[in-house]
């Protein structure tokens, strides 16, 4: 049976030729494989096509393909078409020539450049071995010269024989193998050496690369491990003992660091220079962030402080000026800043004229209480705004906006005119440009009215008197005006500049004449601001709001208030989430002269407090952060000026003091400071009160738990306890007292602070005895027999023995006898016997004084 078994071999037809390949295998194993070769197809070009030469076909392929062969070429392309991109094909491929040159003649001149400091570094390396072998060399001759000198003495001191053979000499030729040469000449050894001294010059035969680097690794080798040898068994040669001809030699490791510099530089890492930093210096701060901010180590500079003395760790704060001595000393500059620098950020800037747009007059209403201030803005306000709004002022500052017949827009503020509402009054002063001073027709002048003036003056305000109530039968304007001379105020009907207008809020008598008084006023103030930049304005007013949170009621005075501005308000900061106007109408915007509530607050700011508008977020708690601080340092450091004996003091004062602790709750901020400073201003050396804590908002179960720990009452301002704070103070027996008038709230703790007040004893003198005898009666002791020469002796009474008009003695009476009967009481001209309790000491001719105590209530 034959191979293929009848089976023809697989191909591809008759369009191949065949052969066959011998495939290898492992453990010699081989395999006949046939194989096809496909033969290569010769294109005849068609008779007129485009020629290209062989040099163009073979640095372009592509392009002599699709220009040999036009049905190669794409469908829908016209010959200029193809032109174009068979040149743009060309310019393609020649730029690709071009930079393969470049990146072949770059690469070529790095390599250049790399063997020129390969080739440098190899030369200073071999400069350095060989000034080492010849320093060696001559250390190792001065050794030898020093041992024959030594051995040369020794043998002059030692007796000569008497036959010594002579040493032969004999020239190197000569000389058999193996036997050891001849010491090398001195003078050849000091000549290289000082050859080696000289940088540049090479000592000894000259050797190629090739030489250097086959002997050189065994010389090396050799001489490191000598020195090494050498070190380890602590020998000193005689010249580096005496530091002699030869000088010091380097150390292996300062040779290694010097190559390695050497390497380092010829590969390009050369360390940079020093930078100079600016480093901003606070008025404290710590090692570790003083180093940071120098890019330094901190363990340098805790170095550099040690230095000078101070023992301080990387944690420690030090002062700016032992930091500016260290950042000078490291080559830094110091730049001075301050904590407050933090609040740069809202300094004020000066607007240019042509920024200025006039802005409405801000108007306060201030006088006495009473005097009709409110009555008299509900009176304009009902004249110029639609009827039904609610025009009801607490006491509370309030800003309202008014437009007047002539279309001029006025804002008013009306502050309160209690005499606890002062702060909140001068607050008043601060923000306004015109002050209507309201007085009463038929009151004239009162302590309310005066503090008003003297804060308009203070404030340096015009002034404008509207004189209220002039509809009454006991009206008397003029009355007031000559009361108003007493405070050197002068109205026009007095010959003076101060306008005055007759008003009654109850008819609305000369309420126009004083809205043009105001107008009038305002166009000589020329009143201006710009609308243009970032808004600032005054805090009329603040409260917690159970649904809105904290609410503070704003005076724009410079720039435009705006939804989603960011601001920063005392302590406090926040975004403007709501501006609600004084109609209750939700706003986008509020320009200069405008009030408005603005929500969006973190917490409660303080009325009076500046309101400004940052940029981010982060500087403005970043400057409310720094004012909470300020605060806590300027609250320590008053606690810290206080000395141990001024505790001890007050501590002990205080013993003798009796306190009446109060929890006040308010509902806005300005009501709260004023309670408190009334209630401060309760009390005398031996009773007073004491605010445990004041707030805004609603009574609170907290405040419950701080009222019962301290035994105290919780007086709420216009605010109620929400229903669990009620249900704890039942439980705890809390009193809670509900106010709406500060009157009655500052004379019921009056009230209560009088009760801790001890009774006031007073003595009644009834009456006058003479000692005529002094008798001693067994079991009793000594009695006097007086006679009484003014008024009455009672039983009940105090007694005082004076002696030459001297109290020697004051007591009570033992007995008291008329005859042989105790009696209560002997009225003047009759005789009497008298015993003191406890006291025997009595003369004749002493005089006795009889009096009572009776207890009396006092008050506050």
């Amino acid at each position: 049976m034959s191979d293929k078994d009848g089976k023809s071999t697989l191909g591809l037809g008759g369009s191949g030729r065949s052969g066959q390949v011998k495939q290898s295998f492992s453990h010699g194993r081989t395999k006949s494989v046939v194989v096809e070769t496909k033969r290569k197809r010769v294109v005849v070009p068609k008779p007129g096509a485009t020629q290209m030469t062989d040099a163009q076909k073979e640095k372009n392929p592509l392009t002599a393909r699709m220009a040999g062969d036009p049905s190669k070429r794409p469908a829908g392309i016209s010959d200029a078409e193809m032109e174009r991109r068979l040149k743009a094909l060309a310019a393609a491929k020649s730029r690709e020539v071009e930079e393969a040159a470049q990146r072949a003649a770059d690469e070529k001149a790095r390599e250049e450049e790399r063997e020129r400091r390969r080739a440098e570094i190899e030369a200073k390396e071999r400069e350095d071995r060989e000034r080492e072998e010849a320093l060696r060399l001559k250390a190792e001759e001065d050794e030898r010269r020093a041992r024959e000198a030594a051995e040369a003495a020794k043998r002059k001191d030692e007796p000569k024989p008497a036959e010594r053979p002579a040493r032969a000499t004999a020239p190197a030729a000569a000389r058999p193998a193996g036997a050891r040469p001849a010491a090398p000449d001195r003078a050849a050894i000091e000549a290289a050496a000082s050859r080696a001294e000289k940088p540049g010059i090479a000592t000894g035969p000259r050797r190629t690369d090739r030489d250097r680097r086959d002997s050189g690794g065994d010389s090396d080798a050799k001489a490191k491990a000598k020195a090494e040898d050498s070190r380890r068994t602590g020998r000193l040669s005689l010249n580096q003992a005496l530091d002699g001809e030869g000088g010091r030699q380097r150390s292996l490791a300062a040779m290694k660091r010097k190559q390695d510099r050497a390497r380092q530089k010829a590969m390009g890492n050369v360390r940079t220079e020093k930078q100079v930093r600016d480093v901003q210096l606070p008025e404290t701060i710590v090692v570790s962030e003083l180093a940071n901010r120098m890019a330094e180590r901190a363990a340098d500079v805790v170095k550099s402080l040690m230095k000078m003395g101070m023992m301080v760790s990387m944690n420690q704060a030090i002062d700016a000026d032992t930091a500016e001595l260290v950042i000078e000393e490291f080559g830094h500059k110091a730049v001075r800043v301050s904590d407050a620098d933090v609040e740069q950020v809202i300094d004020t800037v000066q607007d240019k004229a042509e920024d200025l747009r006039p802005r409405p007059p801000i108007v306060t209403i201030m006088g006495h209480v009473d005097h009709g201030k409110t009555s008299l803005l509900d009176a304009i306000r009902k004249a110029n705004v639609v009827s039904g709004e609610a025009g009801g002022i607490t006491q509370h500052i309030g800003a309202y906006q008014v437009k007047t017949d002539s279309g001029a827009v006025l804002t008013f503020l009306d502050t309160p005119g209690h005499a606890a509402f002062t702060s909140m009054r001068a607050r008043g002063a601060q923000v306004t440009d015109i002050v209507v001073l309201v007085v009463a027709a038929d009151d004239a002048v009162m302590p309310q009215t005066i503090e008003a003036i003297n804060h308009a003056k203070a404030a340096k305000v015009p002034m404008i008197v509207a004189i209220n109530k002039i509809d009454k039968p006991s009206a008397d304007p003029d009355r007031v005006r000559t009361s108003l001379l007493h405070q050197e105020v002068v109205v026009e009907k007095m010959s003076g500049d101060v306008q005055d207008v007759e008003v009654s809020a109850k008819t609305g008598q000369g309420l126009d004449e004083l809205l043009e008084a105001i107008a009038l006023q305002a166009e000589i103030l020329e009143l201006r601001a710009n609308p243009d930049r970032a808004a600032q304005g005054a805090v009329i007013e603040a409260q917690l709001d159970v649904g809105r949170g904290p609410v503070a009621t704003v005076l724009v005075q410079n720039g435009t208030l705006k939804r989603g501005d960011i601001f920063v308000v005392g302590e406090q900061w926040g975004k403007v989430r709501a501006l609600i106007n004084d109609k209750g109408e939700r706003v986008d915007e509020a320009g200069p002269s405008v009030p408005v509530e603005v929500l969006g607050l973190d917490g409660t700011p303080a009325a009076g407090d500046v309101l400004n508008v940052v940029e981010t977020e982060a500087q403005a708690r970043e400057i409310a952060d720094y004012r909470i601080q300020q605060t806590k340092d300027k609250r320590a450091a008053a606690g810290a000026a206080t000395t141990l004996e001024q505790l001890m003091a007050k501590a002990k004062a205080d013993q003798s003091v009796s306190e009446l602790p109060v929890v006040v709750k308010a509902d806005v901020q300005g009501s709260a400071e004023a309670i408190v400073q009334a209630l401060e201003k309760i009390g005398n050396d031996e009773v007073r009160v004491r605010v445990l804590h004041y707030g805004v908002g609603a009574i609170t179960e907290s405040d419950i738990g701080l009222a019962e720990a301290s035994n105290a009452p919780v007086i709420g301002f216009n605010v109620r306890a929400n229903a669990p704070a009620r249900n704890s103070a039942n439980q705890k027996g809390v009193e809670i007292r509900y106010y709406s008038i500060i009157y009655d709230l500052v004379d019921d703790i009056k009230a209560a602070a009088s009760g801790l007040l001890s009774n006031e004893v007073r003595e009644n003198f009834i009456g006058y005895a003479e000692i005529r005898e002094v008798f001693k009666v067994t079991g009793v002791g000594k009695v006097a027999g007086c006679l009484v020469t003014e008024g009455v002796a009672r039983r009940s009474a105090g007694v005082r023995l004076l002696r030459d008009n001297v109290v020697i003695h004051e007591g009570t009476l033992k007995t008291l006898k008329r005859f042989k009967d105790e009696v209560k009481e002997v009225i003047s001209g009759q005789e009497c016997g008298m015993a003191f309790e406890n006291y025997d000491d009595i003369r004749q001719g002493d005089v006795i004084e009889i009096f009572e105590r009776e207890e009396v209530e006092r008050s506050l």
